[in-house]
């Protein structure tokens, strides 16, 4: 199963994906995360991983791969990045790094002052995710940038399932109305997950929601926000995460 995490810069995306993905890793699965966000830098500690080589680089880097897109578009042709569909297994070194049941694969970082836009890596994200084979015990998690731009690009095109994470926040919830039109028209599976939320704001946003597309509600959690503050690996254990966990792989949520 592939799962595409998404929603509003700030709402804990990074933090869901990575809890998502060791609880997932935990119960026996093998888990490939996808890290498409080109201005995050803390998804790998999160994990406890090290940040592997931009997997733009195993094409030539973004100056190749621009030209080999803007060849294809001028010939009419369709642009193929990949000979032949690959496992988790086959991503090559050093676009990899492994820990337990969880890989890690980073398909590009904004490095240099005046590089260029992300669109290359939006299109990278697109062919890998359509390119890569799941087995019966495989999860693939793709950790998005904040807003909908992939949408425009069409990465959700290779995934099975959209989650959107929502923070208590008007923004979010309007972000959330655009997710659930989009995903409706690319006949995608989307399912909410608040993030931070208690008390009033709970019932506030189930009030402004589709609350059948409600998968969990996460509480704030001191343990998680130190973790992430310092840059440490994820140890904490969430029940809300542990049910949508229960429900992806159960097939209940799919």
């Amino acid at each position: 199963m592939k799962i595409l995490v998404c929603g509003k810069g700030g709402s804990g995306k990074s933090t869901v994906t990575a809890l998502l993905a060791k609880s997932v890793a935990d119960k026996g699965c093998n888990v490939l995360v996808v890290d498409s966000d080109e201005s995050n830098f803390g998804l790998h500690r999160q994990l406890g991983l090290e940040l592997p080589d931009d997997f733009m680089n195993f094409l030539g880097g973004k100056k190749t791969l621009i030209e080999k897109m803007m060849a294809a578009m001028k010939s009419g042709e369709k642009t193929e990045l990949f000979e032949e569909n690959w496992s988790i297994a086959d991503i090559p070194e050093p676009y990899v790094v492994t820990k337990g049941n969880i890989s890690l694969v980073s398909v590009g970082k904004i490095h240099d002052f005046g590089e260029g836009c992300a669109c290359p890596m939006g299109a990278l994200a697109r062919h890998f995710l359509k390119n890569i084979e799941t087995g019966a015990k495989d999860f693939v998690f793709v950790d998005t940038e904040a807003g909908v731009e992939h949408f425009g690009r069409g990465v959700e095109e290779g995934c099975d399932l959209i989650l959107m994470v929502l923070d208590p926040s008007y923004e979010s919830i309007k972000l959330s109305e655009k997710v659930a039109e989009l995903c409706d028209r690319a006949g995608k599976k989307l399912y909410f997950v608040f993030n931070k939320v208690n008390g009033d704001g709970r019932t506030a946003m189930l009030g402004a929601v589709e609350e059948e597309r409600v998968l969990s509600i996460i509480p704030p959690n001191e343990e998680l926000f130190q973790a992430g503050l310092e840059g440490r690996e994820f140890e904490v254990i969430l029940p809300e995460i542990e049910f949508i966990v229960s429900s992806l792989i159960s097939g209940k949520a799919s």
